[in-house]
């Protein structure tokens, strides 16, 4: 039986139609010019989101944690220095793959909640090759100032996770001074879990590790399927079977975004944030994430003394198909966390999630 649930969690999130339609459209081949056609169009559209004019901006084929290991297989040599900001779980999982790449990790630790302070992450070291930094943090809600990373960053690369901030809030990948990105589909784009956004520019590209330990996410390699080569320059080689049918759906998801406008697609972001925010105080809720710094598309709120967490979110899937996120790490019983992305960043889903979330409190 087909079920349906409102997924407001921190992802995935319900993907906007056009992408679910695009799931339905015939099949194509991987190596069909039709679909040679379709990948240019999607990584052309993905430029426009990420902010970007680099020629290496492609979906890779799976979810954006493999983006991540993309990132840092591709750029750490053995024994570089690699500065990473850590204001939650995500910039944690930088610091573990960058280790196994054979890096000197100098994490660079905050207060989960609170953003990257800027001037402590530029001198935890004099030269490092790569300062990483996660720009919208999935586990604590919080925007953290990646332009500010990229004016300073001197002849470091800037690795930035952008999984929560594409397609949700502003992103200019090469005015922030942005080397490598990496995102995923399953929030704001509005499309199902499955493809990594990602982007690097010639600079890092031109510093790259010439032969990465894993083969499927070289992107010396890769970069001959898809991204860099061109349809019609013949100069299209084969790699892996891509996914086509999500690679159509992202397109339809892409499409549906730069239709409406991407600033205005980031103002729809702004609005619903708000408005659930101010809703969740106005029922005397406390949220977590600093204020000034707080993402609209994922609000973080402390579980109210006397509530069980796993209760009222319980009560929520059962009573109400909606999905909220328990915290991570040290706070998973003491927050939520509430996401509108993409298709649900609507007026209409902060008034359904604030009054299902008033009846879980009194009955749950």
């Amino acid at each position: 039986m087909i079920h349906e649930r409102q997924l407001f969690g921190p992802g995935p999130s319900n993907p906007y139609p056009e992408a679910t339609a695009a799931l339905g459209a015939p099949l194509l081949g991987h190596l069909d010019p039709l679909f040679i056609d379709l990948m240019d169009e999607t990584s052309d559209m993905l430029r426009q989101v990420w902010g970007t004019s680099n020629a290496r901006t492609l979906p890779i084929s799976a979810t954006g944690s493999a983006g991540m290991e993309a990132a840092f297989v591709n750029t750490v040599h053995p024994g570089d220095v690699v500065v990473v900001a850590v204001n939650g779980l995500f910039g944690q999982r930088m610091c573990d793959v960058a280790a196994r790449c054979g890096a000197e990790v100098v994490p660079v630790e905050h207060e989960w909640g609170h953003p990257v302070d800027v001037e402590r992450v530029l001198a935890a070291h004099p030269s490092p090759a790569i300062i990483a930094a996660v720009h919208a943090e999935t586990s604590t809600g919080v925007r953290s100032d990646i332009a500010a990373l990229g004016a300073a960053k001197g002849d470091a690369l800037l690795l930035v996770d952008a999984v929560t901030s594409i397609g949700g809030i502003e992103l200019r990948a090469d005015d922030w001074g942005i080397d490598v990105g990496y995102a995923g589909t399953q929030k704001c784009l509005g499309v199902a879990p499955g493809l990594a956004p990602f982007t690097i520019n010639d600079r890092a590209f031109a510093r790259r590790v010439d032969k990465p330990r894993s083969w499927y996410l070289d992107l010396g390699l890769l970069g001959g399927y898809v991204g860099e080569a061109s349809s019609k320059s013949g100069g299209r080689t084969y790699h892996h079977t891509a996914p086509v049918a999500m690679v159509a759906s992202l397109h339809g998801g892409l499409r549906r975004i730069l239709d409406e406008g991407l600033e205005e697609v980031w103002a729809r972001h702004e609005e619903a944030g708000r408005l659930l925010q101010d809703g969740l105080e106005e029922m005397g809720l406390e949220l977590f994430a600093a204020k000034g710094h707080r993402l609209p598309e994922l609000t973080t709120v402390k579980v109210p003394e006397g509530a069980d967490s796993a209760a009222v979110r319980r009560y929520l899937l059962e009573r109400h198909d909606i999905e909220i996120g328990a915290g991570a790490g040290e706070f998973a019983s003491t927050v939520w966390r509430i996401g509108l992305m993409g298709h649900n960043a609507r007026p209409d889903a902060v008034l359904l999630v604030l009054a299902a979330l008033e009846d879980a409190l009194a009955h749950a």
